[in-house]
């Protein structure tokens, strides 16, 4: 019976887009309801939060898809991703006047466990995991 490559639809790969869902929904939420009702008291930071939703959903729909397109968007969203926390991150430490109310990313995702600076460095590592040979 020949090996099978594990997936986004199997084992880790299934958490690892279940995480991503849980972020994107409550990213959108959160950004939708701070601009919606707040967006005067902290425009950075709920822009912010924003974006990270949109590249929560993007990673959470390129994973899932598993495909090479898929893959393509899940890569560039993960390295966004990592990018923005590692920015946001060190910037809101660095002029904590900019960040009035925290994003998603500040402080490197404190407020979230941290899991927001290790998720993309998991989904990366998955990716290349998975990918075809």
């Amino acid at each position: 019976m020949p090996e099978t490559k594990p997936t986004t639809s199997t084992g880790p790969g299934r958490v690892l887009v279940a995480v991503y869902a849980i972020f994107a929904i409550g990213a959108t939420s959160r950004s939708a309801v701070q601009i919606a009702t707040r967006f005067d008291e902290a425009p950075l930071a709920y822009s912010l939060s924003a974006v990270a939703a949109v590249v929560y959903i993007l990673a959470t729909f390129g994973l899932a898809r598993g495909n090479r397109g898929g893959r393509r968007v899940a890569t560039a969203s993960c390295l966004f991703e990592l990018a923005g926390v590692l920015a946001i991150g060190t910037f809101s430490l660095v002029d904590p006047a900019a960040f009035p109310h925290a994003t998603v990313w500040s402080a490197y995702g404190k407020g979230y466990l941290f899991i927001p600076l290790v998720l993309p460095v998991l989904g990366l590592l998955w990716i290349r995991r998975t990918r075809a040979r």
